[in-house]
């Protein structure tokens, strides 16, 4: 019998913001929102540990990871939103065409047929 996912998924979850919140509150890098960065680095890690290596994780799990450190240098104006907005949709497509170039299978959830 296997366990849910979903207290594990929760519990990781209240780690992750605890720790954004300690960062905030000790100031590492100032001026840097860690509450919203860190946990949007840890989404693009746990789809691509939940979700595994497909077509679909292969874009959203890099996607999100990337935004989040390009998220982290803009805060402290590192780099300009009229940078960070540009180089998210080339790294998108960048991705979309690793996906539809790599020998990866989709997801399952994408193969389920709709029953009639």
């Amino acid at each position: 019998m296997t366990k849910p996912r979903e207290p594990l998924i929760f519990s990781m979850g209240l780690i992750v913001l605890g720790v954004a919140w300690l960062l905030n509150s000790f100031e590492v890098l100032p001026g840097v929102n860690w509450v919203w960065t860190l946990p949007l680095g840890i989404l693009g890690l746990a789809t691509l540990a939940i979700g595994g290596l497909n077509k679909v994780t292969v874009v959203i799990g890099p996607f999100l990871m990337i935004a989040s450190v390009l998220s982290i240098l803009r805060q402290p104006d590192r780099l300009s939103a009229n940078h960070e907005i540009p180089l998210l949709m080339i790294v998108l497509g960048g991705l979309m065409l690793v996906s539809y170039l790599a020998p990866l299978a989709p997801p399952a959830w994408m193969l389920d047929q709709p029953k009639s």
